[in-house]
């Protein structure tokens, strides 16, 4: 069974190729891309068009590589065992699996997310390298080995915050999801929205592209934001018309969906101050 783009997911064919490379040879698939291009979402999209349970591990900023192996209580075996606790006298009774405990541990083959893993300290990756690359590791509490069943389908995502190490890079296949172009995010929107109508979608894919090619803007809006704001100009009734810019009021209809930060708010404000300006064009 092979990936590829369903009625609800649109994948660019060098993403399918991706992930099906990355499956093929048994390495992490590391996906990079501006926020809001599907990172996140394509692992639920493989989970489900390889009929794979999805397991997520979520990284903070606080989150250690230990925490996905297991952790072990041990602040509450001591208070057990000062309390006269039976349990005390079983070490696994203190021992939480992490996620990757829970994929290698899976009966049947399962997809691990390792979402965002560039919020993590710079050693993060570095300590996972063995275990993601043997796809085992030791339990020094128990002295058991946890040895994967079924080697894991494995997508590790990256905003870019931080480079990941060379050692870690060289155990994974790579993907950048580039922003789709205007043909494929049509298609995008028409799975999201199949009764948009064509003019008023070639409307506002038009005036969206205008402001993400904007020049100066700190952060472009993405795909999700595209959605978002497409959903409320359907649910605001707006017809194509109504997308089409005043000079004199230069930002975009319900321009909170699309523009997150103040810079690009006033960037919009001073090209319009600049449109009213009696001396444009000298």
């Amino acid at each position: 069974m092979k990936f590829q783009s369903t009625s609800g997911y649109i994948a660019a064919p060098d993403l399918a190729v991706a992930v099906n490379a990355a499956v093929t040879l048994g390495r992490p698939l590391l996906v990079k891309g501006e926020p809001g291009t599907g990172k996140t979402e394509l692992a639920h999209q493989v989970s489900a068009s390889l009929g794979m349970r999805l397991i997520e591990w979520h990284v903070k900023s606080t989150t250690r590589a230990q925490q996905g192996l297991y952790e072990y209580d041990a602040v509450s075996r001591l208070r057990d065992s000062q309390l006269g606790d039976a349990r005390v006298h079983d070490v696994q009774n203190y021992i939480k699996q992490g996620k990757l405990w829970q994929a290698f541990d899976a009966r049947e083959r399962v997809v691990l997310l390792i979402d965002e893993i560039d919020k993590a300290d710079i050693e993060f990756p570095n300590d996972l390298l063995q275990e993601i690359d043997r796809m085992e590791f030791h339990v020094y509490e128990t002295g058991q080995t946890i040895r994967a069943r079924q080697r894991p389908v494995v997508i590790i995502t990256s905003n870019n915050e931080k480079e990941l190490p060379d050692a870690f890079l060289r155990r994974c296949f790579f993907h950048y999801i580039r922003f789709p172009d205007a043909e494929t995010l049509a298609a995008i929107v028409r799975s999201h929205f199949p009764n948009i109508k064509e003019d008023l979608l070639s409307a506002a894919l038009s005036e969206f592209f205008a402001i993400r090619e904007t020049p100066g803007l700190k952060k472009k809006p993405s795909t999700s934001e595209v959605l978002d704001w497409l959903k409320l100009i359907m649910a605001s009734d707006l017809s194509p018309e109504d997308l089409r810019r005043d000079p004199r009021h230069i930002l975009p209809k319900l321009h909170g969906a699309l523009l997150k930060n103040e810079q690009d708010v006033q960037l919009f404000e001073r090209l319009a101050f600049i449109d009213r300006s009696p001396s444009r064009g000298f």
